[in-house]
């Protein structure tokens, strides 16, 4: 435990150290604002909510979250450094941990910066926190299986924009697997129960009953268990880059 903690703290000090960190959280705070306010209706609602805030959350990830992933092991296998990062005295699935955590972690701290939204939403109505609290920890969830699934992508190319480019288009499949024009698509070649397989799948499908404050043990299993294939696959994918 001691070394992925180490691992991750070089990984996330490593964030702060270039401006890309700081050009991220900006972005995301400012489509945060734009979607909330302006696209959302905030105030026109007149809700005491932050249903508008996090409606927009799983295609902001979308986008953003790959622009994270996708550094995670093509600049190592890039610059060379993979090589010397396994010579240390860690294994492959620590480094792998160690790396995915800094960037939750990461990720944490922007949508932790997103607070003003939530005292604004107290200073103009009276709503349920409990509720609110509930859509931020289904928010970092979600945010973890996209990262997790770019971890991946990222282990397989050296190139950051391929790493970027085919982490944003399976995002965005997980996205739209609940979606009558993805389901349509297979509906009269295969039978109803795989059908409710795929919808099961979509990360808005789990991600808005949390959003709504309904705590079904179901929706974080999937998330772990999504988490848990795909750094795993990430490991297989390093395993097979050094033996190659």
């Amino acid at each position: 435990m001691s070394r992925i903690t180490t691992i991750m703290k070089r990984e996330l000090g490593a964030y702060f150290a270039t401006p890309v960190a700081y050009v991220f959280i900006v972005i995301f705070l400012f489509l945060t604002g734009i979607f909330t306010f302006y696209v959302g209706n905030f105030y026109e609602r007149n809700q005491a909510d932050l249903e508008p805030f996090f409606r927009f959350h799983p295609w902001l990830y979308m986008l953003l979250i790959p622009a994270i992933s996708m550094r995670l092991w093509s600049e190592e296998r890039k610059t060379g450094s993979l090589e010397l990062l396994m010579t240390l005295p860690v294994t492959l699935w620590e480094a792998v941990i160690g790396k995915f955590l800094a960037a939750w972690c990461f990720t944490a701290v922007a949508l932790a910066m997103t607070f003003p939204v939530w005292i604004t939403v107290n200073y103009l109505g009276h709503p349920d926190n409990t509720v609110i609290i509930a859509g931020y920890v289904g928010s970092l969830l979600m945010a973890g299986g996209f990262l997790a699934v770019g971890s991946c992508i990222s282990a397989l190319t050296k190139n950051q924009v391929i790493a970027f480019v085919v982490s944003f288009v399976i995002c965005f499949a997980f996205n739209l697997a609940g979606f009558p024009i993805v389901l349509d698509i297979f509906r009269a070649v295969v039978p109803q129960t795989v059908l409710n397989a795929i919808a099961s799948f979509s990360f808005l499908t789990h991600f808005s009953s949390i959003q709504k404050g309904v705590i079904d043990l179901r929706d974080f299993v999937f998330f772990a268990s999504l988490i848990a294939f795909w750094l795993y696959a990430s490991t297989l994918a390093i395993e097979a880059k050094k033996s190659s």
